[in-house]
Parts: structure tokens; C-alpha cells; sequence
């Protein structure tokens, strides 16, 4: 058994973290901590009373260090690299879920703020698995993808090699609202998202650079993203639809299939996808037409798991030696 921690267990990715390592068959969790700690887990998750009882300890990495192998790290930005720089040194392994090591150190200093750690930052694989699965088998440091740029570029990526790279990508993305965290704003607020839809940071989002940065990083083609994120009245799940213009007409659907053949977590559809079929799992939904040249792409995915936690789970399964999908949610939250 790999002994696993999580720092940052308050938030809702840590929740689905312990959710998932509680049942999974080669990790055995022993060490929970937050930034405050001298609380227990079933106190800051009370949907979790009766199943766990475990302290959850003020983060020091000396003490991960004697009780873990791999760390997941579910803290926001620039509160991550610090705490990663120190764990690694310790010679633990890391997945970390939040954008500081997910990005070059440029595109990150340009949209994020200043790296206290280039030195690992280079060290870092891209916690996509459907396209850095060997890199991930052999390194130390893993780092999650943003939710809305799983689903865009699990959808649009292979499809790549047949876009007129001179044409722009829109990419049309909604998300249920605990994206955004448990803290409470003025636009997470019932009273403001109950019944409502609206877009936030449109063509500004910093999610724009990362899928970027991933088409160019996978396929060598520079192409500019056009990414325009909203909030959705529901509480999870992820629709991402992209369009593109494609250099001649392709049947989209028999290049999915080829293109995910091997990929279990990946389900291709003949009809539109829904956020509801992939709620509480792994997989992400992909379905994709075209009318001549223009190309229509969409995938679905929870953004808690596949956006976040569960793919971090997977990266650690392949750090570690594990089959990826080894204690993966498959079953959907449906009705």
C-alpha cells in the first residue's frame, strides 16, 4: 500500500479526494491537514460522519514526510508551489491540483503571478492522461489540469492535425457552481445564480493560455483560443462546446473513435452530451458534427473529478505503478 496525504481537505476537491482514497485498494490515507488544522475531517465534512474519523492536522512537511509517499495538493495558486517545493526536496511524490505547475514559467508569470520554484517547475507533467501517460509513469511531480481545459482539449485536441490553423477557436463553456469554490461571493450567492446564466471574464479567462499552450505543446500549431466560461444553476458538471473551421470535411465521430480507442474513460457519443451522465465520474463525454468546413465539438465531464479530482487520483495511480483507473468513479449521480 502507497501511504497518501491531502492538504487542503476543507475545499470540495479535497472532499472528493478523501471520498475516493477512503475505497481505493492501493492507497491508504494517512494524513489530512488544512492550512489551520486542530479540527477533525467529519467536522469539516459532516456528510462524511460515521464513515471517517481521522484529525486533520495544520500542514508541515516534515510531518507528511514520515507518514507519506505521495501528497495530493488541493490549495489554491501560489500557496501550492511553496508547500510542493518543500514536500519534493523530502523526496515525496506530488500531485498537485492547482495551476502552479501546469503552465511554462512565462505563460504562468503572465496570468498568474511571480514562481518561487522554477527549478521544479520544468520537472512537472501535464496531468492529462489520455496524452501524458508514459510521462507520468516515471515522474515525482504531477500537475492537474484546469477543469474547463480537460474538457476543451480532450474534445478539440484530436481534431487538431484537420483545422485551418489560420481560423480562430470559440470555445462556449458552462460549469455548475462549485467550480468556484465553497467561498461565497457575490455571484455564487442562490439569490443571484438560482435560475439564472451568465458569462464571467469573456476572451480575458486565464484558462485560455493553458489550452492554448497544450495545442501547441501536442500538436505544434499555434492557434488563438477564444475561451468564454459561465455559471450554470447547478451544483456540478461541465459542458464545453468548441467550434473550428476545418480544412476539408472529415466524419468527426470515426476520428474520435480511432483517435480514443484505447482510452477507457473516454466515451464517445452519436448524440449532444449532457453534464448529468457523467456527474460523480471519471468519464468525459464527447460528441462532435460538422456543417462543411465548420466544426462542432462538445464534451461533459464532472468538473469536481474528471476536472479535478479523479484525474489527480489517476495521475497518482500511474506514478505509483497502479493500473489508472484503480478506484475511479464510474457510475453516474443519475437521476
Amino acid at each position: 500500500m502507497v501511504r497518501v496525504g491531502v492538504v487542503g481537505a476543507s475545499g470540495y476537491t479535497g472532499l472528493e479526494l478523501v471520498k475516493i482514497l477512503l475505497s481505493h485498494g492501493g492507497f491508504e490515507l494517512k494524513y489530512l491537514a488544512t492550512t489551520e488544522g486542530d479540527t477533525l475531517i467529519e467536522q469539516l465534512h459532516p456528510s462524511l460522519q460515521d464513515v471517517i474519523t481521522m484529525a486533520v492536522d495544520k500542514a508541515d512537511a516534515e510531518d507528511i514526510a514520515q507518514k507519506c509517499d505521495l501528497v495530493f495538493l488541493a490549495l489554491p495558486h501560489k500557496a501550492s508551489m511553496s508547500f510542493a517545493k518543500g514536500l519534493l526536496e523530502l523526496g515525496l511524490k506530488v500531485v498537485d491540483l492547482s495551476a502552479d505547475y501546469r503552465l511554462d514559467i512565462n505563460t504562468y508569470e503572465e496570468n498568474y503571478t511571480h514562481h518561487t520554484d522554477k527549478e521544479h517547475i520544468d520537472q512537472a507533467v501535464y496531468g492529462l492522461i489520455e496524452y501524458y501517460r508514459d510521462e507520468l509513469k516515471h515522474t515525482s511531480l504531477a500537475a492537474g489540469p484546469g477543469c474547463y481545459p480537460t474538457a476543451t482539449l480532450l474534445g478539440i485536441l484530436p481534431f487538431v492535425p484537420y483545422l485551418d490553423s489560420s481560423a480562430q477557436i470559440f470555445v462556449d463553456a458552462k460549469s455548475g457552481v462549485s467550480g468556484a469554490g465553497k467561498k461565497l461571493s457575490e455571484t455564487t450567492h442562490f439569490v443571484h445564480i438560482n435560475e439564472n446564466i451568465f458569462a464571467y471574464n469573456p476572451l480575458k479567462h486565464r484558462h485560455a493560455p493553458e489550452i492554448a499552450e497544450k495545442i501547441r505543446k501536442i500538436h505544434g500549431v499555434d492557434m488563438q483560443v477564444n475561451f468564454v466560461p459561465h455559471l450554470i444553476p447547478a451544483t456540478r458538471g461541465e459542458l464545453v462546446s468548441v467550434y473550428a473551421t476545418l480544412k476539408e470535411e472529415i466524419d468527426p465521430i470515426k476520428i474520435l473513435q480511432e483517435h480514443y480507442k484505447d482510452d477507457p474513460f473516454i466515451r464517445i457519443r452519436t448524440a449532444p452530451v449532457d453534464i448529468k451522465s457523467t456527474a460523480g465520474t471519471h468519464f468525459c463525454d464527447i460528441y462532435a458534427a460538422h456543417n462543411n468546413k465548420a466544426l462542432f465539438v462538445s464534451s461533459a465531464i464532472d468538473n469536481l473529478l474528471r476536472g479535478a479530482s479523479s484525474q489527480a487520483v489517476a495521475a497518482a495511480n500511474l506514478m505509483c505503478g497502479y493500473d489508472e483507473g484503480m478506484g475511479l468513479p464510474v457510475v453516474a449521480y443519475v437521476p
